[in-house]
């Protein structure tokens, strides 16, 4: 099936009320895991490919592009492929022409100002090429590489009526806010502030986007999307079930070496875990 975009499945998903999910890509498996959960839940999701995971794979970004667009295509899910947490504009650009509908410009590091003016330019780069841009706004915290963030610090979680002005001011299409969860969660203990949710909503007139939602529990996101929630971005929870696999299988083969024995079993429990999140997400509506 040819690949659709992220602001269509987003779209159509904020109009429903209901949430989509997008599933982190770092290997060719993670890729195939997402395809075949999608399948198997009969839902729409996008896959996202970050900065970090361009990093991993020597800084180039077209061979794993091409490869999860490749998979994407052939799947007959409603796929979408977007580039997720970008800080290089390098990076930015070269999505162009790489299958990519949607871009995530992280600026959030930067002061309010600097964020604005940066991704004000990002905003206008993706007009002109029909990429939808998604932005961050607040600290969710926890990416590799950052020291740790406490989720319920003071100054940490979004400010609506900030929002609502970053939105105004920069143009983005969806905005990814801080209301308690943080990337890279291994055990899913993340406890939202669904008021603050509520507000943003009411605030911000573009779809919202809920990062380290692999940390949350079922009913929190259930919730979540309910107040408001549109785009829930999954990456930690494929890894800890492909690690898992992976692991319990050399545990038991010890001598194997044929990567194929194991990366198979981590490739079924990755697309479990996809698929266990889309039904979340109809379960949701």
């Amino acid at each position: 099936m040819p690949l659709v975009s992220t602001g269509e499945l987003v779209s159509a998903a904020a109009a429903d009320g209901r949430g989509v999910a997008a599933f982190n890509v770092i290997t060719l498996e993670h890729a195939e895991a997402i395809a075949a959960g999608a399948e198997s839940a009969g839902a729409p999701a996008i896959l996202q490919i970050s900065e970090n995971a361009v990093r991993f794979h020597g800084g180039r970004l077209s061979a794993i592009a091409a490869a999860t667009a490749a998979t994407a295509r052939t799947s007959t899910a409603r796929l979408a492929l977007h580039l997720d947490h970008v800080v290089s504009p390098d990076l930015l650009r070269a999505a162009d022409g790489e299958g990519f509908s949607s871009v995530m410009f992280d600026a959030s590091k930067l002061s309010y100002e600097k964020n604005v003016e940066a991704t004000a330019d990002a905003v206008r780069w993706g007009r002109e090429r029909g990429i939808w841009v998604e932005a961050e706004l607040g600290r969710v915290g926890g990416k590799e590489g950052e020291s740790p963030l406490d989720a319920h610090a003071p100054g940490v979680r979004t400010d609506p009526a900030e929002a609502a002005a970053y939105v105004a001011a920069t143009g983005v299409d969806a905005l990814a806010v801080a209301v308690g969860s943080s990337h890279a969660m291994t055990e899913r203990t993340a406890t939202l502030d669904h008021p603050l949710i509520t507000r943003l909503r009411t605030a911000v007139p573009v779809p919202l986007v809920l990062h380290g939602s692999s940390g949350v529990p079922d009913d929190e996101i259930r919730a979540a999307v309910a107040a408001g929630m549109v785009k829930i971005n999954v990456g930690t929870a494929l890894n800890t079930a492909f690690t898992a696999a992976v692991r319990g299988y050399l545990t038991a083969n010890p001598h194997t070496v044929d990567p194929r024995k194991y990366l198979g079993p981590g490739r079924e429990a990755m697309a479990g875990t996809v698929e266990a999140f889309l039904t979340l997400m109809r379960a949701a509506e």
